[in-house]
């Protein structure tokens, strides 16, 4: 065997003058090396007016879930990023609404739509795994409540699992408009539409008389504020985790004309007298329904309210010739223009619903999913004219879109509530 003195290196002064001056050089590039780091780390994170930022300042998804559990997601920015190829789902997938395809409805610009990614300020968001979420939510079951809007969110995630599961069987627990079984995952997701969360329905001036009929009310809308819309009224006990909405049609005077067709709220089978506004009313019903679910919901079920989606109507309202073609996200200035309260514009109750919605949820075990901020800089998201209908689509999100980046939200939050 040979001896270890074989291994030995030979002794050198640590004071010899090439020693000296090799560690002199490697100081001093060492040295430089640093502050050309911190110098390119600085510019490219102090952004003062995104959406666009540098693909190289990317940062790398947290491996620490703790650190990922703490980030606020919806505080970033948008930046275009060129490398995106393809959508995380292929546009032919049968769930998307004829509506919101924009790639088949040649809506312009709607291949640049998925390269635009959002980046959160301080972490970074963790890049959605189909095949991941699918091993992890083995034998639950996911409801989404609410309008048209969590529909759109609803079909992103179906159709990002469905692109790598093939054995999907149609299943609605009761009361769902729609509803999937990932067969090998035994993985339930549904949609359950109800558009005030309450349920209403037409109301006609009795011929006897009323408290409302004595008022001059001859017909509207009955909101009964205490009592849920049955097609979702099962889904608390039957969900594993439930993503709430509402909002959209609580300012939607073209369906509840406050003169012709006024929202009248009910509480215990009798009118409230006197009648209350809309607002007031939206109250009143968050406050039942999310007690309601509280009581109704499993031990462990998991509750989140999404906030408002914005919608980017320009030069007037849907019904107004409002249009939404542009091509690229907003500016933050543009943003404030948009959806600012004192400015009282066309798409101003995006920001009224969510001061509604935070008062309701403090104290409560619901969650809240914030898309709102990141949402409103996506004018260019919309299927615009290529909606299909007589008026522009600027409500509704393109599919593939935004949508998906909401469900990056929800599953980071998931991620982060399991840890715990």
């Amino acid at each position: 065997m040979a001896s270890n003195h074989h291994y030995k290196r030979p002794h050198q002064p640590l004071s010899s003058p090439s020693t000296t001056t090799t560690y002199f050089y490697l100081f001093i590039s060492i040295i430089t090396l640093t502050a050309l780091f911190l110098f390119s780390s600085h510019h490219s994170t102090s952004y003062s007016t995104p959406p666009i930022i540098s693909t190289q300042s990317i940062k790398k998804p947290y491996n620490n879930i703790e650190s990922a559990s703490a980030c606020d997601y919806s505080d970033g920015k948008w930046f275009y990023d060129p490398t995106v190829r393809s959508p995380r789902y292929h546009h032919t997938c049968k769930e998307i609404f004829k509506g919101w395809n924009c790639i088949a409805g040649n809506r312009s610009g709607a291949n640049d739509i998925i390269k635009w990614r959002w980046q959160p300020n301080h972490c970074a968001l963790p890049q959605f795994d189909s095949l991941r979420f699918l091993e992890s939510h083995r034998d639950i079951s996911i409801g989404f409540v609410g309008d048209s809007l969590n529909r759109n969110m609803f079909v992103s995630l179906f159709c990002s699992l469905r692109q790598v599961a093939d054995e999907v069987k149609k299943w609605r627990p009761a009361g769902a408009d729609r509803g999937f079984t990932f067969l090998k995952y035994n993985l339930t997701i549904a949609y359950h539409r109800t558009n005030l969360l309450a349920r209403y329905g037409r109301w006609s001036a009795n011929a006897k008389g009323g408290e409302l009929e004595s008022l001059g009310y001859k017909e509207g809308y009955r909101v009964d504020v205490d009592i849920p819309d049955g097609t979702w009224a099962e889904a608390p006990s039957f969900h594993d985790i439930l993503i709430f909405n509402t909002g959209h049609w609580w300012w939607a005077p073209s369906k509840f004309d406050p003169v012709k067709s006024p929202m009248l709220f009910f509480e215990n089978g009798q009118p409230l007298i006197p009648p209350i506004s809309p607002d007031i009313g939206l109250d009143v019903v968050l406050r039942h329904m999310i007690s309601y679910v509280e009581e109704k919901a499993r031990p462990g079920t998991i509750l989140f309210f999404r906030t408002q989606s914005p919608r980017h109507f320009e030069g007037g309202d849907w019904d107004q010739g409002g249009s939404c073609a542009r091509l690229q996200p907003l500016s933050p200035h543009e943003v404030e223009n948009f959806f600012s309260v004192q400015n009282n514009g066309t798409n101003v109750e995006t920001r009224l619903v969510n001061e509604h919605l935070y008062e309701a949820i403090k104290g409560t075990a619901f969650r809240l999913l914030d898309i709102t901020r990141m949402s409103e800089f996506r004018a260019d998201a919309h299927p615009s004219s290529a909606g299909g209908k007589k008026h522009d689509d600027c409500m509704h999100w393109c599919l593939p879109g935004i949508t998906d980046t909401w469900n990056d939200l929800l599953i980071a939050s998931l991620s982060s509530i399991k840890v715990r």
